[in-house]
């Protein structure tokens, strides 16, 4: 038998019903640095997140620090109102209880740590967490697998020993990267394979993790 020893969780639409315009967010960001003349107009943006956007900026070397402040400020401002009055998704609460106390609980976001604490606060469900990883603490966002790979790095339990859970095809990317099973959370399956996303298990409820956990632990491990 396995005994796994954590769980990552994505924040956004996964343990909270954020109303985060992405594609508006995307949309904004991209149009600032075209304007700038730091990007194309031509860019394909389907193939892109707002976080990738800005990383390609960057790699043109033509951002200076205060245009990546001013970027920066974009998603900011979006997280932060579609945070507002972010309630729990259905079974989040449920599942956390089942989890406390017998695995290490850790969320990676690509929000601010700021924008996440809040958030998770204000649904009281702040203590059930060992960690959060946001994005001033990773050197690369999802779908980069860098904060994924800073909870590896920070509990020293190999990947097989956790398994990661988001709704976005980023955090699958991210998740297989680092070598983590990966859970899909109420995901656009047509997106997981347009972006060569391929979860390990499917999953419409929170509380079915039990069952993946279980499946895991008795060495069944089985793909659903």
């Amino acid at each position: 038998m396995k005994q796994l020893k954590g769980i990552i969780f994505d924040m956004d639409n996964t343990l909270l019903s954020s109303s985060i315009d992405f594609p508006a967010m995307k949309k904004e960001t991209y149009q600032f640095l075209v304007s700038r003349k730091i990007l194309p107009d031509d860019m394909p943006l389907q193939l892109y997140t707002t976080a990738t956007v800005i990383e390609e900026a960057i790699r043109t070397n033509r951002m200076t620090d205060k245009l990546i402040q001013e970027v920066w400020e974009i998603p900011r401002k979006h997280e932060v109102l579609g945070m507002k009055q972010a309630g729990l998704e259905a079974g989040a609460r449920e599942i956390l209880n089942e989890l406390k106390d017998k695995y290490l609980i850790t969320v990676v976001t690509n929000n601010s740590v700021r924008a996440a604490e809040v958030a998770l606060r204000e649904n009281h469900i702040m203590d059930y967490f060992d960690q959060i990883i946001g994005r001033e603490m990773m050197n690369s966002l999802k779908p980069s697998p860098d904060g994924y790979l800073r909870i590896l790095n920070k509990y020293k339990y190999p990947a097989d020993e956790w398994i990661s859970v988001g709704d976005s095809w980023t955090d699958g990317k991210a998740s297989i990267s680092a070598g983590l099973r990966f859970i899909a959370y109420r995901a656009d399956q047509e997106k997981m394979k347009q972006m060569n996303v391929n979860p390990s298990a499917e999953i419409m409820d929170l509380m079915e993790l039990m069952d993946i956990i279980t499946c895991i632990e008795e060495g069944s491990d089985k793909r659903q």
